[in-house]
């Protein structure tokens, strides 16, 4: 089941970006009068961009009750998992109206996570400030949030996460997913630590780009400006480490420390924060 949900939000999140890029796509865009007589358009008519929503939605609910269906007739019953990094919540599949409702707020919140990691990602790319043509496919999803001051930028996991927190603890506690805080302070705490940890996502696209600028450093895959924007961003994140000499004649060590201080940091940020977030008083 957990795969079949990650291939879903993929699924999911491939027609919100169909959404996001609709209205740069200048078939969709008003034609001049003038020229309404001699153009016309070779293909169907496209959807518009809030049919793009309507057909998320409609995948988010009819997964909701196909799990619903399949999770009450397993032995114990299925429960959809949310890993959010320092907590894992686990929502139920019971055989009731009550029961589907949950379920319907897991589909959604699953897909919501999915976007949330996407977007932080793209977050991470945005203050790197790749070459283009290739960082226009960063600027597309985000929108304005990419010509925001990277101070802002930085900032706005944290903002986020916790306020989408804030609102998810009072639904959950409500609905006795989760136990609730035994008090503000309390809440707040667990705010601060879960929204902190969604910067841990950012290891993945940057070992990433780290582990292809490496890649590209010893095989030699033409001038394609994939290749010059891997290179272009993993020179920003290798800054803090040009001071040390880590050339070797013609092998340069500085991606490969760069990779082992980036996993073994979010390891041991992750292991703190759960510790953390394990000693709070319910």
């Amino acid at each position: 089941m957990a795969i079949v949900d990650f291939i879903l939000n993929l699924a999911g999140l491939l027609l919100w970006l169909n959404w996001r890029s609709i209205r740069f796509d200048p078939l969709v865009k008003r034609t001049p009068a003038t020229l309404m007589g001699t153009l016309r358009p070779a293909a169907p008519k496209k959807f518009r961009r809030w049919q793009w929503l309507a057909v998320i939605a409609g995948l988010l609910v009819a997964r909701a009750f196909i799990y619903w269906q399949i999770g009450t007739s397993m032995s114990p019953v299925w429960a959809g998992k949310l890993n959010l990094g320092t907590v894992v919540l686990s929502i139920p599949c019971h055989g009731n109206w009550a029961g589907l409702g949950r379920i319907l707020l897991f589909s959604f919140l699953s897909f919501g996570l999915m976007l949330g990691i996407f977007y932080a990602w793209l977050l991470l790319l945005s203050l790197l400030a790749g070459p283009e043509p290739f960082h226009r496919l960063v600027r597309i999803p985000l929108g304005r949030v990419d010509n925001w001051p990277n101070w802002a930028k930085a900032l706005l996991p944290l903002v986020v996460t916790g306020l989408a927190w804030i609102a998810l603890s009072w639904l959950l506690g409500w609905l006795q997913i989760f136990p609730p805080p035994a008090s503000m302070g309390h809440r707040l705490e667990q705010t601060l630590i879960i929204a902190l940890g969604s910067y841990l996502v950012w290891k993945f696209p940057a070992g990433a780009l780290l582990a292809l600028h490496l890649l590209s450093s010893y095989i030699y895959f033409g001038k394609h400006p994939f290749w010059k924007y891997v290179n272009a961003t993993a020179q920003t994140l290798l800054k803090p480490l040009k001071k040390i000499p880590l050339q070797l004649g013609r092998v340069d060590f500085a991606p490969v420390l760069a990779m082992a201080i980036l996993f073994f940091a979010a390891e041991g940020t992750g292991r703190g924060l759960t510790w953390l977030y394990a000693r709070l008083p319910f």
